[in-house]
């Protein structure tokens, strides 16, 4: 029992560690903004002009109010540079933005991450402790993936959207917040109130201005200047020539479904950039050419092959191309020399996807 003893402990402080820093990072932001410098953190937005035109109407109609936005999408479609793009256009725009991944808090500490909590109010509460709510107060608070969040924890997320106050756990309390929310979600949201997963009436709260973003393969014409974009930012980041982007490689982008949307284009584009030594592109490595569409990409491709067949096939190779980089890695998914670095991916995009295609790292640790 002693080895289960020890993971747990290390994954407990690991959690503790990671909330801190996003704390940290948190409170550095909202200071930044206020001393008038600009944010590490904002980004440019492209296809204003193009495949988000739609998007960005409804953003200028949003931001200059209070009210509560609803912005629902693909994951890796860019949904938080939407949020802070409505933030940055609104009178709270010198006040904190705050990203809260839903799905990543624990669901005995979301009280205490959303609320915060007093001293000695549960074990390990050694220290008062401002919540999410409040490092955002006067500013934005963007929950991202907001669908995750239980049942138990979206009543009382209701009430403070109503009330605008809350009570810290521990505490009789009421404090006084006020904060702009922007929820995000790739679920369908609809189809989890009908099922009982999600409030009616807090749907009805979030969802006062709904705005749908795009997926990447439905802005074909954002291609070429999104690409464009993370070559040069890859090139910065690493230190080397920006290399040439070709217009059989624009061909190329477009052919190809992305499945991770804008996500998995900036990691593609680096990680090819990495391997072009910064000289070129080495695109069809970075795809992978057995991840491209045979539809597309196969002179031979028979004219009988339907749809489903395609995504089918397709879910065969992507879960033979994690294994594969399991394997290289010896099952290890995070950190330095992980599954996930050798991927580009979030560590937890990569853990969902091998929950997906069903991949257990541990049959791969000592080959």
């Amino acid at each position: 029992m002693r080895p289960l003893t020890v993971m747990i402990d290390n994954d407990q402080r690991l959690r503790e560690i990671q909330r801190l820093r996003a704390a940290a990072e948190a409170d550095r932001e909202s200071l930044l903004v206020r001393l008038g410098k600009t944010s590490l953190s904002s980004e440019t937005i492209i296809g204003v002009d193009g495949g988000l035109r739609a998007v960005m109407q409804r953003v200028a109609q949003v931001a200059p109010t209070n009210a509560s936005a609803l912005i629902l999408g693909e994951t890796g479609s860019g949904k938080e540079v939407i949020a802070r793009a409505i933030h940055e256009r609104s009178h709270r725009h010198d006040g904190p933005f705050i990203r809260v991944n839903c799905g990543a808090l624990p669901s005995e500490l979301i009280d205490s991450e959303l609320f915060g909590h007093e001293k000695g109010s549960f074990t390990g509460a050694s220290n008062a402790r401002r919540g999410w709510f409040e490092r955002a107060d006067g500013g934005t608070l963007f929950l991202d993936e907001i669908g995750e969040l239980p049942l138990a924890a979206q009543v009382r997320l209701l009430r403070v959207l109503q009330d605008g106050v809350l009570q810290r756990v521990g505490s009789e309390n009421q404090i006084e917040v006020d904060v702009r929310v922007i929820a995000a979600t790739h679920r369908d949201l609809p189809r989890m109130v009908q099922s009982g997963e999600f409030r009616e009436d807090l749907w009805y709260r979030l969802a006062v201005f709904p705005i749908i973003l795009p997926a990447l393969h439905e802005r074909i014409e954002d291609i070429e200047a999104l690409a464009q974009y993370f070559i040069e930012r890859a090139a910065r980041r690493l230190g080397v020539p920006t290399p040439p982007l070709h217009r059989q490689e624009i061909r190329q982008l477009s052919d190809y479904s992305w499945p991770g949307n804008i996500r998995e284009l900036g990691a593609v584009l680096e990680r090819a950039v990495i391997l072009g030594h910064g000289r070129y592109l080495d695109l069809d490595a970075a795809l992978g050419v057995q991840l491209l569409n045979p539809v597309k990409n196969s002179h031979r491709a028979s004219p009988e092959i339907n749809e489903k067949t395609t995504v089918e096939s397709l879910d065969i190779i992507i879960s033979a191309h994690l294994k594969h980089a399991l394997t290289q890695t010896y099952g290890k998914v995070d950190g330095p020399g992980g599954a996930a670095k050798l991927l580009s991916l979030n560590p937890n995009t990569l853990r969902g996807k091998l929950r997906r295609y069903r991949i257990d790292p541990a049959k791969y640790r000592h080959r």
